[in-house]
């Protein structure tokens, strides 16, 4: 995913900007930056993150990049944020989101007179590199932006540091966040709204869909309103967000606890405990416990000294070794128990049925499954949610190929549908692959209410394939 932070002060910058990046290390993977502007003109760090967490990386830069303006980033993907210099002046810039026609653009811009583009190692562009060449196009940065969201497809959030300040431009469809802070002398824009509370700052105000605005030490102006159609990703609440963050005017933590209480609400199992799969299932299992009355309990612990996210690593046997390996099972809480455990969701199925099977072989007599949304059914095509190559990679799509021989538009809206007979034969068919008790997913109307916003604002798209 990817998340971001900048800031505008009368004075130093760097503290603010080094540890409001650092809250931001739960969306990234890769690499992480910083650049900021003072006396001495731009300076930029950029470290690989894979294998040390961002604040010892950067430390040991911090003296090196002082300034009274500055962004920063942690990446899925690219190194950024990148330092251009162009007819439009120097500025640095940082992006979050996923461009899906990426060798289109990057064609269109050397079409029209942009002279190459710097290949990462791996050979793919870096889609930062090609916003700027974008921007670059028009007469001023705003027109550039305007010109981003115009051709993009897929999602961009970017923001774009001057001399002078720094632009925030939410995605044309508001699928991730940007929300402005405020203190005496200072102002700040980052991704997750947590992120500032710690240094000072203060709710000022978050951007709407489209919008742009330019921001300094003394505030915000707004250059560009925000349109009112909005397709924010629902994933924020469910899994990527921070339970201290809020999007829309919504507490991840609170959604979590209804979306635990509308899955209890719907369900008649009766365990001896309910459980929630750290760290993103925890909130969901409590929402649960309460309104059914059934425990909650922490049959296993997440071993966190050592071990980050079960996602950081590319490679897909790594994560699923470092899942596996980071949950230490509380034998006392599962031997002879009947267990019902929440997730945020089941993608590929291979975390959870491993989790599953060492439940079993710690004791537990029955292991019921409720995960925290509904079937993921289409690989996101807005945002870096996964890095499955595949939709084949889902652990649905392999189940309805396996049997229908295909997957159709029309079988698939059968199969989302939670009132058909085709998606209870699915959950079925996953319920004895991974060797579940029982399965009952969240619904997709249940969800929606969970989140407490209109659901024609909210991205769906994973699930029932609308766009």
């Amino acid at each position: 995913m990817g998340g971001f932070f900048g800031v505008a002060s009368a004075e130093s910058c760097t503290n603010d900007l080094f540890f409001g990046v650092d809250y931001h290390s739960h969306l990234g993977t890769r690499r992480g930056g910083m650049a900021v502007y003072g006396e001495d003109g731009f300076k930029r760090s950029i470290h690989n993150i894979e294998h040390a967490p961002f604040r010892t990386k950067f430390e040991d830069d911090l003296d090196e990049l002082e300034g009274h303006i500055g962004i920063g980033c942690i990446s899925d993907n690219e190194p950024q944020p990148l330092l251009v210099k162009s007819h439009l002046g120097s500025y640095a810039i940082t992006t979050v989101g996923l461009i899906s026609n990426i060798e289109e653009l990057s064609e269109m811009s050397l079409n029209n007179g942009f002279s190459h583009y710097l290949e990462m190692s791996s050979g793919r562009l870096n889609p930062t590199e090609v916003a700027a060449s974008l921007i670059n196009q028009k007469k001023t940065i705003t027109e550039g932006i305007r010109y981003v969201q115009e051709v993009v497809k897929g999602s961009l959030t970017m923001l774009i540091m001057t001399p002078e300040g720094i632009y925030a431009a939410r995605d044309r469809m508001g699928r991730t966040p940007a929300v402005i802070g405020k203190k005496d002398g200072a102002r700040c824009v980052s991704f997750e709204s947590f992120a500032y509370l710690n240094l000072g700052y203060t709710d000022e105000h978050e951007l709407g869909a489209g919008e742009i605005d330019f921001i300094t030490k003394d505030g915000y102006e707004v250059l560009q309103k925000p349109q009112e159609e909005m397709k924010i990703c629902t994933f924020l609440w469910i899994y990527y967000g921070y339970p201290t963050s809020s999007y829309e005017g919504v507490n991840v933590e609170q959604m979590r606890y209804r979306c635990g209480d509308m899955l209890a609400s719907r369900d008649n199992v009766q365990t001896d405990i309910v459980a929630g799969v750290p760290d993103s299932g925890i909130a969901h299992a409590i929402g649960y416990a309460n309104r059914s009355g059934i425990p909650f309990a922490r049959p296993f612990i997440k071993y966190t000294p050592t071990w980050p996210r079960s996602f950081m690593p590319t490679n897909q046997t790594r994560r699923n070794l470092i899942a596996k390996m980071k949950l230490i099972p509380v034998e006392a809480l599962i031997h002879g128990k009947s267990m019902l455990l929440i997730d945020d969701s089941i993608v590929r199925g291979t975390q959870l049925g491993e989790t599953t099977e060492f439940l079993y072989r710690s004791g537990a007599k029955e292991v019921h499954i409720r995960p925290a949304c509904p079937p993921l059914l289409f690989g996101c095509k807005y945002l870096n949610f996964s890095r499955s190559k595949s939709e084949l990679d889902l652990i649905t799509r392999r189940v309805i190929l396996k049997k229908e021989g295909c997957c159709t538009p029309e079988l698939l809206e059968e199969y989302s549908d939670p009132d058909s007979p085709k998606y209870a034969e699915m959950l079925e068919e996953i319920r004895k692959e991974l060797n579940f008790t029982s399965l009952r997913y969240h619904r997709l109307d249940d969800m929606i209410e969970s989140v407490g916003i209109p659901g024609c604002k909210l991205c769906t798209y994973c699930w029932n394939g609308k766009e």
